[in-house]
C-alpha cells in the first residue's frame, strides 16, 4: 500500500526554523512530483513548494519563496522542506503529496501541525 509518514511538526517561535520529513513507501518514487501544501483553519489548501525527484527542478509559493527549501533524498524515498525564518501566518497542517508524472496518481499524507507563535 502507498503511504505518505509526515514528521517533524511542532511548535517554534516566530523566526524559528523546522524541517519535515516525509517518507514514502509503497510507490516508485522517481515516477511522482513530490509537493507540500498546508492549510491553515478556515482557508483552502494551498501549495507550498513543489519539486521534481527526476530533474530536481522546484517551484515555491511566493509566500514562502526565499525561507523554504524543498528536497528530495531519492535512494531514501523522503521529500523534505526546511523552513527557515518562520512566521505566525505559517502555521499550518502540512501535507506531503505525491503525484504522477505521467498519470493521475495522487497520494497525500496526514498531515502534520506547524505553530509559530510566540
Amino acid at each position: 500500500q502507498v503511504q505518505l509518514v509526515e514528521s517533524g511538526g511542532g511548535l517554534v517561535h516566530p523566526g524559528g526554523s523546522l524541517r519535515l520529513s516525509c517518507a514514502a513507501s509503497g510507490l516508485t518514487f522517481s515516477i511522482y512530483f513530490m509537493s507540500w501544501y498546508r492549510q491553515a483553519p478556515g482557508k483552502e489548501r494551498e501549495l507550498v513548494a513543489v519539486i521534481s525527484s527526476v530533474s530536481g527542478t522546484t517551484n515555491y509559493a511566493a509566500s514562502v519563496k526565499g525561507r523554504f527549501t524543498i528536497s528530495t533524498d531519492n535512494a531514501a524515498n523522503t521529500v523534505s522542506l526546511q523552513m527557515n525564518s518562520l512566521k505566525p501566518e505559517d502555521t499550518a497542517v502540512y501535507y506531503c503529496r505525491a503525484q504522477g508524472r505521467l498519470s493521475n496518481l495522487d497520494h497525500w499524507g496526514q498531515g502534520t501541525q506547524v505553530t509559530v507563535s510566540s
